[in-house]
């Protein structure tokens, strides 16, 4: 028997390709985001991004003329950081991350260590150390447990693509045979960990996303309506390419507005 949905009440999105291209606010999302604020519905907007903490997000999407309260900022770092601190409160961890990720993880208790930390945790990072990769396979040679903060393999520069988180756990996995537990997208994890964090119903919240291959499918496997926009990574043509569909698709966030 089919489960009916809840009119909206709680609203997850992707930030870039949905809020944000390269730098500047999509038409319709300070709509979108004062429309959220004006009928008070719970929200937060999710990023794969480990690097910035949300305070540093919100300073960046507010530049961009885009007013997001650093509280309804998910990142993949504070994902990862509730993860751990579920699976093992108070431990220890060897990090390759920047400061959202480190930050996220004294937040919760951790301590970070290089001397046989519970787990190595892998973030993205504007620059990777051959000498940090290193001392990550040697931790999880000697049985520390491995977690990678999302699987994305590369991410955008003004140069072009740039190696990330995915990339770099792949060397340690080449070196050592451990698969890391990415936390991000698309493991439906991050969905869940977010909506426990405003307190969201799956019959009754959205996600709104760029890319099928993670916003979406994370959100169907997460039980979750999803709306897939045009604006981002996904085209038009390219949507019947995958087995599974958004609820529906949409030009662009100016196109949800009017459903909040």
């Amino acid at each position: 028997m089919k489960t009916e949905r809840k009119p909206p009440e709680c609203w997850l999105t992707d930030m870039d390709g949905v809020l944000v291209k390269e730098g500047m606010a999509i038409p319709g999302a300070a709509e979108f985001i004062a429309r959220l604020i004006e009928k008070q519905r719970r929200f937060l907007v999710l990023t794969n991004n480990s690097i910035f903490t949300p305070r540093d997000l919100a300073a960046r999407l507010a530049r961009s003329g885009l007013d997001v309260p650093e509280e309804s900022i998910w990142t993949s770092a504070l994902a990862t950081a509730d993860f751990l601190n579920q699976q093992q409160p108070r431990g220890t961890a060897y990090v390759i991350g920047e400061a959202g990720l480190t930050t996220a993880l004294h937040d919760v208790g951790y301590t970070l260590t290089d001397v046989n930390p519970d787990y190595v945790v892998i973030g993205e990072l504007r620059s990777y150390s051959f000498e940090a990769i290193t001392k990550a396979i040697r931790l999880v040679s000697a049985g520390a447990r491995f977690i990678a903060t999302n699987p994305d393999v590369t991410s955008p520069s003004p140069e072009g693509p740039i190696p990330a988180t995915g990339s770099a756990a792949a060397m340690i996995t080449a070196a050592t045979g451990a698969k890391p537990y990415f936390v991000g997208k698309p493991n439906p994890m991050m969905f869940r960990s977010a909506m426990n964090r405003i307190e969201a119903h799956v019959l009754s919240t959205v996600m709104i996303g760029d890319r099928m291959e993670t916003d979406v499918v994370a959100g169907i496997e997460a039980g979750l309506e999803t709306i897939l926009v045009l604006s981002g990574s996904t085209a038009k043509d390219e949507v019947a390419r995958y087995p599974y569909r958004p609820s529906r698709v949409l030009d662009s966030i100016a196109d949800v507005v009017d459903l909040v």
